[in-house]
């Protein structure tokens, strides 16, 4: 007879109808082999939704702009006469207009403005900002952009059609033979949700700490009276006041049921913050939550530096391609100098705690 505690009768569990994780593939947004291909940005209202609700995600962008625009720009004296007289719709600078089209094309993957000439002499005369959401670009089945029309507002009413050459068009990522750039949000967006619902268990969390949760035991089953003192109980902890009993352990007893929040969970939050910026492509340090050392700090942001160039030489030469005027955006000031200074100075002090009696020479065996 075998014995139930037999370990020969031991099975093994079958976690093969768990399925493993994987991420769906993705085609690009390519021309149609047939006549032309329209594209009408339908992500913009979402993401700009994003951009307006989630705090942290308006603050990186916007710094990640100012980082790229925010110091301004020189250009020759001809060229900035132009540009100074530029004024958008109406109170604009030249420098918020830039600083819009980046943002925009951060938050939306494209960002427009038409582009306004003298007619007679075909000089540039302004720069108005169009909503995204309302912008369509049309290709040719050879892949080319032969033209943009700006959806109308009116049932019913006409397309306003632009030549390529009427709107400064910038895009965020445009890879392969794609035709509209990537929305920096769309890497971070399972991110900002887990953010989100962590936040709103903490919150939960903390609710339970201030007014925790409390089971009273009374001695009857009588509805009448539980539900009087029910009342009396949710006016009190309502109010913040006390409730006096008659201290007789047969008629009431109570139990606080004490929630205390896990370690693991600031972890988890901590864990988000420091991936929502890193797939932002910023450094964290500049929004006072890295809590790095201030030569880590200064290495976070010297690494960087080479993006934010990427990002601003992108720009010039838009401007220059598709405006005829030539730019110099000013780079964010540089840490090189810092850096070098505090490598020379760890020099020093390591030579500094170098005694005589360390550099003389003894004898061997």
């Amino acid at each position: 007879m075998v014995s139930r505690l037999d370990i020969d009768n031991a099975s093994s569990s079958d976690y093969s109808g768990q399925s493993e994780f994987s991420i769906a593939s993705e085609s690009i947004d390519g021309v149609s082999n047939n006549g032309e291909t329209y594209w009408d940005y339908p992500d913009w209202e979402q993401n700009w939704g994003y951009f307006n609700a989630v705090g942290d995600l308006k603050s990186a962008l916007l710094m990640k702009t100012i980082w790229t625009v925010g110091k301004g720009w020189t250009a020759n004296t001809r060229d900035t006469v132009r540009l100074d007289r530029i004024m958008g719709t109406g109170k604009d600078t030249f420098d918020d207009i830039i600083f819009n089209l980046d943002l925009v094309k951060n938050i939306g993957g494209d960002s427009f403005a038409e582009i306004i000439k003298n007619e007679e002499t075909g000089t540039l005369i302004n720069l108005r900002p169009l909503d995204p959401a309302y912008m369509r670009s049309v290709w040719d089945k050879n892949g080319m952009l032969i033209r943009y029309e700006q959806r109308s507002r009116v049932k019913g009413k006409k397309n306003k059609t632009f030549r390529t050459q009427d709107i400064l068009h910038l895009s965020n990522n445009r890879l392969a033979d794609q035709i509209h750039g990537i929305s920096d949000i769309k890497a971070v967006e399972k991110v900002i949700k887990a953010d989100a619902e962590s936040f709103e268990d903490m919150q939960k969390l903390v609710h339970f700490q201030v007014k925790p949760f409390m089971i009273f035991k009374m001695k009857t089953d009588d509805t009448t009276r539980i539900k009087a003192f029910a009342t009396k109980i949710n006016e009190a902890r309502k109010n913040g006041e006390d409730l006096f009993v008659p201290d007789d352990d047969d008629l009431l007893s109570w139990e606080v049921v004490q929630v205390n929040p896990s370690s693991i969970l600031m972890e988890w939050r901590n864990d988000l913050k420091n991936k929502y910026y890193r797939q932002l492509g910023m450094p964290e340090i500049l929004f006072g939550t890295s809590g790095a050392t201030e030569s880590g700090g200064k290495m976070e942001i010297f690494a960087h530096e080479t993006t934010f160039e990427h990002n601003q030489r992108y720009i010039e030469r838009q401007i220059w391609n598709q405006l005829a005027v030539r730019i110099n955006l000013i780079p964010p000031s540089s840490l090189l100098n810092d850096l070098q200074a505090d490598e020379g100075k760890d020099a020093q002090n390591q030579i500094a705690t170098v005694q005589k009696n360390d550099v003389t020479a003894g004898s061997g065996k």
